[in-house]
């Protein structure tokens, strides 16, 4: 407490009265915004108050659905824990939707009221944390836009509980809420009365004023059809490829951000004689025709189909489906340049025998494929039958930037237990359709909701028998579903897509016919009940709903995670990161807010804990994944990759390669890529400069060899030159230490044979160079040398993450032996360090958080942290107060040791631990105690208590104090 108060003194000077105080402080009061650009938003500083909190008090004036779904999973969560809070919110303008007062008595830990206060418009939020408080109060209500999107202020300010302005907001909030009425649904019915009367209302009052001059001409109406700002900017590469005689063009589109319409757009720009469009599935054909008139005008009659049904061959825009217009006879009736442009629609399918008889039998000006998944698990090379010119490309990320697809609402949601076992892959068929799963399939998608008036989903199933099993008894209990396979007849299909559309049914269950060629925008709720193999069907399959329509807002993506071995492919898909860094992985899980636009990404926590448990247990470096990574880079860039294209193009960690081959060479041997040889020496060198440069987190190494590699050699004081250019320390220490490393001294015996025995930086009369072997092989070797300056350019990618104008960067990862480096010892002391060591006026800790079961008694101390700001932390065993070690740490400010705090989550994060930044011990709580040993005898240890120099980060510290996995 005293620590608090203290705290939020500093931050208060801080914050009101002098911005330059050195004073500590981590309360001081933040103005929060939303910027996309920054991943900063009004809605996880929320997510994270309420993770601290006892108690929370919600008053906001408006709020919506989608406001609502933003918190449902974190307020499941509270529930769990028995944390309860209440939200008044206010009848005001009849802006709020009847639907949400429904959504809000779902919410079982929070009270509802309601004030008819005119001109209420109230903004803040309330979160109580035991001895103090957060107050959020600014422009924000609660709604996905204003969490997420929009231009908003709002200030967040610390306050103790005795505080005298938490009280005034709170008597404020009592008043109201003492005047408001309790939600209720006989409350709900009244008001749906009212508010429809108002729509009506409102409704009537709108004056449309018809067009005048309207051109009823089909070609004008067409052009008055503008594309998008990415279609547009796709419309001018393709154009900028067909200007430097390119035939042939890849457009590379996430689901639902128009495809059809770009194309159609550039048969308007080019005009052709004649055009083939080419679609794998009928249904698609006439929805595809329609879009096309929309944009080209022109007569009926200049459009024709071309499938099982329809012979319209002579039309002028023909659509046909590959299974028709692939048979012999049928291309047959066509001379190969008949049509000067060609569209081929999902062109990832291209590697068929079908697609690669019509691609070969035409002659066209311009082929252009189009695809939202161009990787392929075969050796077929798209990106190599488009001569590899890739016009646009856009992801769901940027596609969720631009505005153009539906926000979307994912939550990672637990499967049933059964037994204490959430389900597996080893769950047996009637489980999977037993009573109790129903139960709970119905209980999370009626929590977790839809966007609109009615339910229209989709529910992805793991087999045939259970989606018809699911459907039936789904049906017993009052919903209108259907199952859809594989085996259903393509007339069957659309039946009872149009059921969905019309409202005649709520849900089709199906295995995996829908993951892509199929348009149904009013999709408002997408349900995965089965695990994750590829995270290409995952995103095709969420993206069934991400097409925009007037009926709904968002669409409700509800993923039933059980304890699959392959969790780990969900933040894979969802984040796009391709790097199979687990590290990377993790973060993505914890840390959600990388999502684009109104869109958000909520793990249930028990659901996130086996996501987490499947990081863990898989192996993401294996020769197979690495080799299809591989095999996909080189297919898409047309020729054999560096290291540094693998960054470019955001797929493999160079790091994981690193650390499973030592070089990109010996892992280009073991693929059997045919390469140039490298003499054993050079072998050593590269293996150097990738386990200890390439990961980048020292810049000074890469900024010496980077200018080493352009001329031959380099003095001291130009070299510092270049460090002061790029904000790096140059104090000498530092570059003694790079010295070290370069001339291998740093390094064991061991090490140093493994790295060739001879410095690779010699340093002489001031002056840095390469060795003359080095320098030798460069000059004969052209091999060697792209080698060596790939490692460098991979590094300085590597090390945008990492500051320079310090040795330690926060929240990085480093192993003891980076540390050994970081801090500027002598030599790698990793291998005695253990849990801590001071020396040269430093003292790393590391802590493994969750130990291991089979620890030891007598090394498993209790550190543990308390709060953000303060961890309880234990000295080895067999130590006192007495001890010269002890001393040190208890005397380090005084005596100027900075001590540094390193801390994994358990043993199955590898090597790597978190930096948290420096601490301080707090000399009042110094006390020495006892611990037992194996034989259970007490022996001494010194516990004291660490504050942290910043308080943890919300999202880390609440990842490494969760329960064990």
């Amino acid at each position: 407490m005293e620590n608090f108060i203290e705290n939020l003194q500093g931050s208060l000077y801080k914050g009101f009265i002098n911005q330059n105080e050195l004073k500590p402080g981590n309360f001081k009061p933040q103005l929060l915004i939303n910027n996309a650009k920054q991943n900063e938003n009004v809605l996880t500083t929320i997510l994270e108050e309420l993770d601290k909190s006892q108690s929370f008090l919600f008053s906001v004036a408006f709020i919506t659905e989608s406001g609502l779904a933003t918190l449902k999973a974190k307020l499941l969560d509270l529930h769990q824990k028995g944390i309860c809070g209440r939200i008044l919110t206010s009848t005001f303008l009849n802006f709020n939707q009847p639907k949400v007062f429904s959504e809000l008595m779902k919410i079982e830990n929070i009270e509802v009221r309601t004030t008819d206060i005119k001109g209420f418009h109230a903004k803040g939020y309330i979160f109580d944390q035991g001895h103090s408080f957060s107050l959020i109060v600014g422009s924000s209500n609660l709604t996905a836009h204003a969490l997420k999107v929009n231009y908003e202020w709002n200030v967040k300010l610390t306050s103790h509980g005795n505080g005298e302005i938490v009280h005034h907001f709170k008597d404020q909030f009592e008043n109201v809420w003492e005047k408001a009425e309790t939600l209720t649904q006989e409350w709900i019915d009244r008001y749906e009365v009212t508010y429809s009367a108002t729509q009506e209302q409102r409704a009537m009052q709108q004056v449309i004023d018809p067009p005048t001059n309207y051109e009823t001409n089909s070609i004008q109406k067409a052009l008055e059809i503008k594309p998008n700002k990415m279609q547009e900017t796709a419309l001018q590469q393709i154009q900028s490829l067909r200007n430097e005689q390119k035939q042939k063009a890849l457009v590379i589109s996430a689901t639902g951000t128009g495809k059809t319409y770009l194309s159609a757009f550039d048969v308007r720009a080019f005009r052709p004689k004649r055009m083939l469009f080419v679609v794998h599935r009928e249904q698609i054909l006439q929805k595809a025709m329609n879009d096309f008139r929309m944009i080209l005008g022109g007569s009926e009659e200049d459009f024709g189909i071309l499938s099982g049904t329809s012979k319209q061959v002579q039309a002028k825009y023909l659509f046909a489906t590959i299974q028709t217009i692939s048979k012999r006879e049928v291309l047959q009736q066509f001379e190969p340049d008949m049509f000067d442009y060609i569209l081929i629609d999902e062109v990832h399918k291209a590697g068929a025998e079908s697609y690669l008889r019509v691609i070969n039998h035409f002659v066209p000006a311009f082929l252009m494929g189009m695809t939202a998944t161009p990787e392929r698990t075969d050796d077929f090379n798209i990106y190599e039958l488009f001569d590899y010119n890739i016009a646009y490309e856009i992801r769901l990320q940027e596609a969720l930037e631009e505005d153009m697809l539906c926000p979307f609402h994912y939550f990672g949601v637990t499967d049933l237990e059964i037994n204490g076992e959430v389900i597996d892959e080893k769950t047996t068929f009637m489980q999977l359709v037993s009573e109790n799963r129903i139960n709970h399939i119905i209980d999370k998608i009626g929590y977790y909701s839809y966007s609109g008036k009615t339910v229209k989903g989709l529910m992805f199933c793991s087999r045939k028998e259970e989606a018809k099993e699911l459907s039936a008894k789904l049906n017993e209990r009052g919903y209108r579903t259907v199952a859809l396979t594989g085996d259903d007849r393509q007339e069957v299909r659309l039946r009872r897509v149009e059921d969905l559309e019309n409202g005649k049914l709520d849900y089709i269950l199906t295995v995996d016919i829908f993951n892509e060629g199929i348009d149904i925008p009013c999709i408002n709720q997408v349900v995965m009940l089965r695990q994750t193999q590829s995270s290409i069907v995952f995103i095709q399959q969420l993206g069934r709903g991400l097409r925009k329509h007037d009926s709904k807002d968002f669409v409700t993506i509800i993923d039933f995670i059980g304890n699959y071995k392959n969790n780990y492919m969900i933040p894979v898909a969802l984040s796009g990161d391709q790097s199979q860094n687990k590290d990377n992985i993790r973060r993505k899980t914890a840390e959600t807010n990388y999502i684009s636009g109104a869109s958000t990404i909520n793990f249930e926590e028990i659901a996130r804990k086996q996501i987490f448990k499947a990081i863990n247990n898989s192996t993401l470096n294996t020769a197979k994944l690495l080799k299809e990574a591989f095999v996909n880079l080189k297919n898409k860039i047309g020729h054999v990759p560096l290291l540094h294209d693998f960054v470019a193009n955001h797929s493999i960690d160079p790091i994981v390669i690193a650390d499973k081959y030592n070089t990109y060479y010996h892992f280009l041997i073991s693929i059997k890529e045919k390469t140039p040889i490298l003499s054993l020496y050079e072998q050593h060198v590269l293996t150097m400069l990738s386990l200890e440069v390439l990961n980048g987190k020292r810049r000074h190494e890469v900024l010496l060899l980077d200018q080493l590699l352009g001329q031959k050699q380099v003095s001291h004081d130009t070299y510092l030159s270049i460090l002061r250019e790029n904000d790096c320390t140059v104090d000498d220490q530092t570059i003694e230490s790079v010295q070290r490393i370069v001339d291998l001294s740093f390094f064991n015996q061991a090490t140093q044979k493994k790295y060739g025995d001879e410095p690779v930086v010699v340093v002489k009369d001031d002056i840095y160079k390469l060795n003359e072997k080095i320098q030798q092989s460069l000059s004969e070797n052209l091999f060697f040398e792209t080698l060596m300056k790939d490692v460098i350019e991979t590094a300085k990618e590597k090390n945008k993450a990492y500051l320079c104008e310090e040795s330690l960067t926060i929240y990085q990862k480093y192993s003891r032996k980076d540390v050994c480096k970081l801090l500027n010892w002598k030599s790698d002391e990793s291998s005695t360090i253990y849990g801590y060591k001071p020396k040269y006026g430093t003292c790393p800790i590391f802590i493994t958080y969750h130990k291991n079961e089979e620890v030891e008694a007598s090394v498993n101390y209790g550190d543990e942290f308390i709060s953000p700001e303060l961890l309880k932390w234990f000295t080895r065993s067999n130590r006192t107060l007495k001890s010269t070690e002890v001393q040190k740490i208890v005397e380090a400010e005084q005596s100027g040791v900075d001590i540094h705090i390193f801390v994994k989550k358990d043993d199955d994060e590898g090597t790597d631990f978190y930096y948290l930044g420096k601490a301080l011990p707090d000399r009042k709580t110094v006390e020495q105690t006892t611990m037992q040993d194996k034989h259970q005898k007490d022996i001494p240890v010194v516990t004291m208590s660490m504050v942290m120099e910043k308080p943890i980060e919300h999202s880390l510290y609440h990842y490494l104090t969760e329960g064990a996995n």
